[in-house]
């Protein structure tokens, strides 16, 4: 009964949002900007029991597709499962944001820091041949501030507060799974939504949807290749603009599962 009103209440603020957002667009003329990026991502779970496991992960985030830096963004995370198809995890992260792009997310050009703290609940469920996966996470974000563009160091670390929703659908494209490793394909769309005193232009902060192709070579190990769209504004305006990007290209993903309470 908790996780369902919870996900309501979750899934009504977003329309508000989107609401907001679409009012705001027509009120206000805006710039975009266009980025061909690559995504370059491994996922590490390591099970200690049937309960609790750790998570690792490491986004190595360019432009160009591969030449320079978009993001770095390190990831670490200990998992709850509460009931089969229920994970709760905490964790926290380590982002670098580099100054890509036509116009800089950064209003000094520069590169800066962010430490951030997150909450997630994941939910898992089996319709016929598809596996529906629900994600909600609250995040503190601790985002690196430049009072003076003289200074080669953020001064600063104000808190902004996001929240995040993904619907991920995975189908596989063998009948028979028996064997353990098969070919899939899985769609994934997620909404960034920034709240709190801080937040600027910018309570849509982002709007991700992937499409991949992967292949399960057993219980250990994944890989996925696939489209990435990644929808972005900028929490600040240019003269007097607000500014979105529109960066389009190419995600990988490793993902590696290791069971410690089987050895």
């Amino acid at each position: 009964m908790i996780v369902r009103l919870f996900k309501r209440i979750l899934l009504v603020t977003f329309l508000c949002f989107g609401i907001m957002l679409s009012n705001s667009v027509a009120q206000n003329t805006r710039k975009s900007t266009f980025n061909n990026i690559g995504w370059y991502n491994f996922f590490g779970t390591f099970n200690i029991n049937k309960k609790w496991s750790i998570l690792t992960e490491y986004q190595f985030r360019r432009t160009h597709l591969i030449t320079t830096w978009q993001q770095s963004l390190l990831r670490l995370g200990i998992n709850y499962q509460l009931y089969p198809n229920v994970q709760l995890r905490v964790g926290y992260a380590w982002i670098e944001t580099f100054p890509y792009g036509e116009i800089p997310i950064n209003g000094m050009g520069k590169q800066f820091t962010e430490h951030r703290i997150f909450e997630a609940l994941t939910l898992t469920n089996k319709t016929g041949i598809f596996d529906i996966t629900h994600r909600f996470i609250l995040e503190q974000r601790f985002v690196g501030k430049y009072t003076s563009s003289i200074l080669n160091n953020e001064d600063k670390f104000p808190l902004w507060h996001r929240m995040r929703y993904m619907l991920k659908i995975q189908v596989p494209l063998k009948k028979d799974l028996s064997s353990g490793h098969f070919p899939y394909i899985a769609f994934y769309d997620e909404v960034l939504i920034g709240f709190g005193k801080n937040v600027n232009e910018n309570i849509f902060d982002q709007n991700r949807v992937g499409v991949l192709l992967g292949y399960k070579f057993n219980n250990n190990l994944k890989l996925e290749i696939g489209y990435l769209n990644q929808t972005l504004q900028l929490g600040r305006r240019v003269n007097n603009q607000i500014v979105f990007q529109y960066n389009n290209g190419l995600i990988i993903n490793t993902l590696l599962n290791i069971d410690f309470s089987k050895h």
